[in-house]
């Protein structure tokens, strides 16, 4: 019987990097957002406010990272796993801290989830915008 799996972590570097990449996009859109890194347990690993982001916005960053990092799907794919399931839709929007609509995107590194990233400020589309852009900083894409 094995007793530990061993783990690939995702540093902090990596996260700086995505959280920096993720602001200044939002600042080329002039659109101020907060971006947030978290690792495979959902820890705050790296985070990122540009001037202006709302504040609010600031724990639905995280929540989206959060969301994406614990099962490995980009926060927009939420509407069609829900689709047509209505006691499941409703179940899962009262979860603390789940997130079902675009700007969280897992980190995915060899197929395995290291961790997520999230944007919150602008509209859905823009934040995932923001977030693609985190993931291609570290020399990643976004799982399809």
């Amino acid at each position: 019987m094995k007793v530990v799996e061993p783990s690939t972590c995702l540093t902090f570097e990596a996260g700086l990097a995505a959280v920096q990449a993720a602001v200044r996009t939002g600042l080329e859109m002039e659109r101020p957002i907060n971006a947030a890194v978290v690792d495979t347990g959902g820890h705050l690993l790296a985070f990122l406010r540009a001037p202006g982001a709302p504040l609010h916005s600031i724990s639905i960053a995280e929540d989206k990272a959060f969301t994406s990092a614990s099962f490995g799907l980009a926060t927009s794919k939420w509407g069609a796993v829900v689709a047509g399931d209505d006691m499941l839709r409703d179940g899962l929007m009262v979860r603390d801290r789940l997130v079902m609509f675009a700007g969280g995107l897992p980190i995915s590194v060899d197929g395995k989830i290291v961790g997520g990233i999230g944007v919150s400020g602008a509209s859905a589309e823009e934040d995932e915008i923001c977030a693609t852009a985190g993931l291609k900083a570290i020399g990643l894409a976004p799982e399809k």
